[in-house]
């Protein structure tokens, strides 16, 4: 069984609404470093847009994958998949009966959960440096440098 492992983050400017998000990908000894940004947006749209498009990049170029693991410090984004019944049977309605935050890009993950593997592993954020937390102090540095360089500009 062939996997790979990535590391998600996102960030956000909440004043501007400006967001990046991150990922690195790690496979074999290989190391691939995706990133995006957005205006208009949200923390927790970056957390859920860097986990996603990093399985449509695996799906597309990775072929021969048959299981993600993904490593976030998003406690929102990991949520989601235990919630998946729930917004079934709400219709991905809130109680007051309008759509659930981010609902677009919470159907399109929980869409990419059904055709490839993927587990799950929640770290702390904002740990300090070490063997195990390298790539999402990585992950993070790189969202917080885009979202700082499109508030600038």
């Amino acid at each position: 069984m062939e996997f790979i492992e990535i590391y998600t983050d996102g960030s956000c400017h909440t004043q501007q609404c400006i967001g990046a998000w991150a990922s690195v990908l790690l496979y074999k000894e290989g190391k691939i470093t995706l990133s995006g940004s957005e205006s208009d947006t949200t923390h927790n749209r970056m957390e859920i847009l860097a986990v996603t498009n990093s399985i449509k990049h695996v799906i597309e170029h990775f072929p021969q994958i048959n299981e993600i693991k993904i490593i976030s410090d998003s406690q929102y984004v990991i949520g989601l998949i235990d919630r998946e019944k729930k917004f079934i049977a709400g219709n991905y309605k809130t109680k007051a009966g309008i759509d659930i935050r981010n609902v677009d890009l919470v159907k399109e993950l929980l869409t990419l959960l059904k055709t490839i593997k993927v587990e799950f592993t929640k770290i702390k954020a904002h740990q300090k440096p070490s063997e195990a937390t390298k790539y999402n102090i990585e992950v993070d540095k790189l969202c917080r440098e885009i979202v700082r360089k499109l508030v600038k500009e």
